[in-house]
């Protein structure tokens, strides 16, 4: 067994999800992420089985931003005996404090629900976490400014930089010294955002890396545009219907921009003024968290904050609280406009509402994300005649669309334009975080247009970085 550094890819490797890569260097493993599978029932199995490592060996974990995808596994971590520093960004640490005891709120809810009505194929339906454990996370919390060097270990340091993803996330620069040698640097994308998207600054340019991790999530493809005007059209035709709008929303990001967005619309007439439902808990505290971040606004962002302090709001607009409240929405008449979570139909309040919904012809849902193989979002977006909620098969007669333009991640362009601001090749480069198709196109384009030595990361494998 080698003494060399290297990286183990233990998730989000011929994937988007389940965001985990372990290094191991002098003696030391950190994690870069610590993110649970979603979609495919294959993959989703994967967070209930034995942890793949010694959760109790890792030294710390290093965070590139609060998705669940990314930092979910963390409750399970600690459980198993994890008990060093979680690094992170300041937005990242504030997000984490509302998504892992709502992660773990939802899984209770959603275990008794199915202990209820007996579809559950354990007896009991258990929570995969509880809030005690991500409690315990929330203590491990170690939070950092960007751009501020801190020491993961004696022999490896890193900074958080801008990655414009969401609140918080960041690209992860390591500097791996020791031995009197120069430093590896090693980098890890984390998601990238994208270039002119309100709210958030653009991501951050790197300078150098010898090993780069990159994300591949819309490796393969570019982001359409008009995304606008196609929401706009939307609402117009829900208005003529007298329907309800069901915009299935990541609580994080995705919801404060569609807010932004229709908010927008509305104040330059492209739309008339209808009831608008935030019914997501974490997506309305999101949107308070989001307002407290200077360091992470773009110039606009920060100026409506100056002038009225409420950016992400419609004129019409109304925070569902209460349970009972998420419950009457699907008795009141439209047109109205719910947005909420989660944004792949996985889970979350938004079932109920197609559960009840998707059978009505008036009804439109609106899709303004990547969805991911195996999810909910993913079936209807295929094209399912029904769907599974709660156990029971539900027919789809709603309209089923995808809002353009909408993600959170940069493009195939918008990726390459990042890659642009390196000022030489990294000597190695692992494709992380998209699934096979996207990875491998990404791959290789680098190839050809930057004549890179790049390579799709294979999932639980593991590779030296440097020999020592």
């Amino acid at each position: 067994m080698t003494d060399s550094p290297t990286i183990t890819f233990y998730g989000a490797a011929g994937t988007v999800t389940g965001s985990k890569y372990l290094l191991h260097a002098h003696g030391r493993k950190i994690l870069l992420d610590a993110g649970l599978f979603q979609g495919l029932k294959e993959l989703r199995l994967r967070n209930w089985a034995a942890p793949p490592f010694d959760c109790s060996s890792i030294n710390a974990v290093v965070l590139s931003h609060a998705h669940i995808d990314h930092s979910g596994y963390l409750p399970i971590l600690v459980r198993h005996g994890f008990h060093g520093k979680i690094y992170c960004s300041y937005g990242t640490e504030d997000l984490l404090t509302i998504l892992l005891p709502d992660a773990a709120r939802l899984q209770a809810e959603e275990a008794e629900f199915a202990n209820e009505g007996g579809f559950s194929k354990h007896s009991p339906a258990l929570p995969l976490f509880t809030m005690d454990d991500a409690t315990a996370v929330l203590r491990r919390l170690e939070p950092l400014p960007y751009h501020e060097d801190f020491q993961v270990s004696p022999h490896i340091k890193a900074r958080f930089c801008r990655a414009g993803h969401i609140l918080g996330a960041s690209i992860v620069e390591m500097e791996i010294g020791g031995n009197g040698t120069v430093p590896h640097k090693l980098v890890f994308s984390g998601d990238l955002g994208r270039w002119d998207r309100p709210i958030l600054r653009e991501p951050e340019l790197v300078l150098e890396a010898d090993t780069l991790l990159l994300e591949s999530t819309y490796g393969d493809r570019l982001h359409a545009s008009g995304g606008e005007e196609q929401l706009a059209r939307i609402v117009h035709e829900i208005v003529q219907k007298k329907g309800t709008l069901i915009i299935p929303a990541f609580a994080i990001d995705r919801s404060q921009e569609i807010m932004w967005v229709l908010r927008e619309l509305e104040d330059s007439g492209k739309i008339p003024v209808i009831p608008v439902f935030l019914d997501s808990p974490m997506a309305m505290n999101a949107s308070i968290i989001y307002g407290r971040h200077p360091e992470d606004h773009d110039t606009e962002m920060a100026r409506l904050i100056k002038e009225d302090g409420t950016p992400l709001g419609t004129k019409n607009f109304t925070y569902v609280r209460g349970q009972a409240e998420s419950i009457r929405l699907n008795k009141m008449n439209g047109p109205m406009i719910i947005v909420s979570a989660s944004g792949m139909a996985t889970g979350g309040r938004v079932l109920h509402h197609l559960e009840r919904k998707l059978p009505d012809p008036d009804t439109i849902v609106l899709f303004a994300g990547f969805q991911a193989q195996g999810t909910r979002g993913r079936l209807l977006e295929d094209g399912a005649a029904s769907i599974k909620i709660h156990g029971a098969d539900v027919p789809v007669h709603a309209q089923v669309k995808r809002l353009e333009g909408f993600s959170a991640h940069a493009d195939q362009k918008e990726i390459m334009r990042w890659l642009a601001g390196f000022r030489r090749a990294p000597k190695k480069t692992f494709i992380v975080h998209g699934e096979p198709e996207s990875a491998e196109t990404l791959a290789s384009l680098m190839k050809e247009q930057l004549g890179w030595d790049v390579e799709v990361a294979r999932d639980s494998e593991t590779r030296v970085l440097f020999e020592e």
